[in-house]
């Protein structure tokens, strides 16, 4: 299996030197370059086309929730995950919106940021602790007596759901599922709807509120 290729976007030089040198001792992980800021984080990201990126929130002049947007649409397949020392409200949902895939703290041990790499290059997501616990609270909705959305699911819609709870992105499940990408898109579309929620982000945190995601 190739090695998962990592592009680090932190403005610290010291936090990109340690990084590279925890990150080279790691096997399946290759780190194929460094960037400063947000706008050489793009440049880079667009020449090294890598697996995974490491990206830092505070930086200058662009920062890391602009980046990773704009990553994102030029590189819809690649990970991003953030590795931050902050946790408020203003910069957690903005650049999950924009597109990271995983969340970590600066206080996260080395293991635990290779370990989210492996599982990025996996398609499994890795939120911190206390991020998943501050979205879980966000968009938790009082207990209804009555039927619960996902009731409402069809049997596909609900293999989707699980798959995206999984961290899976549309071709992931297209391949899963043996449909082709725009079918995913309409059971999407459909799911949505139906569990009145905006986005995946939404949808896989309601699947694991639950207990849809086993």
């Amino acid at each position: 299996m190739a090695d998962i290729r990592v592009l680090l976007v932190d403005d610290h030089e010291m936090v990109r030197i340690g990084l590279a040198a925890v990150l080279g001792t790691e096997q399946g992980i290759e780190v194929v370059g460094e960037a400063g800021n947000g706008m050489e984080g793009l440049r880079l990201a667009k020449e090294y086309k890598p697996d995974v990126v490491l990206m830092d929130l505070v930086m200058e002049p662009m920062d890391g929730i602009e980046t990773t947007r704009r990553v994102m649409e030029e590189l819809p397949q690649c990970r991003v995950i953030v590795l931050t020392s902050f946790l408020d409200d203003e910069k957690l949902y903005p650049v999950i919106e924009a597109g990271a895939f995983s969340y970590l703290l600066k206080t996260s041990r080395a293991s635990e940021i290779a370990d989210a790499i492996r599982a990025a290059g996996r398609g499994q997501s890795v939120l911190e602790s206390q991020v998943a616990s501050k979205m879980m609270n966000r968009f938790r909705r009082p207990a209804q007596a009555e039927a619960q959305p996902h009731e409402d699911l069809t049997d596909r819609e609900m293999e989707v759901l699980k798959l995206i709870a999984l961290g899976k992105s549309n071709q992931e499940i297209a391949d899963d599922l043996f449909i082709g990408i725009k079918t995913v898109k309409y059971h999407l579309t459909n799911l949505f709807g139906k569990l009145g929620v905006e986005d995946r982000t939404q949808a896989a945190i309601y699947a694991h509120r639950n207990g849809l995601a086993e």
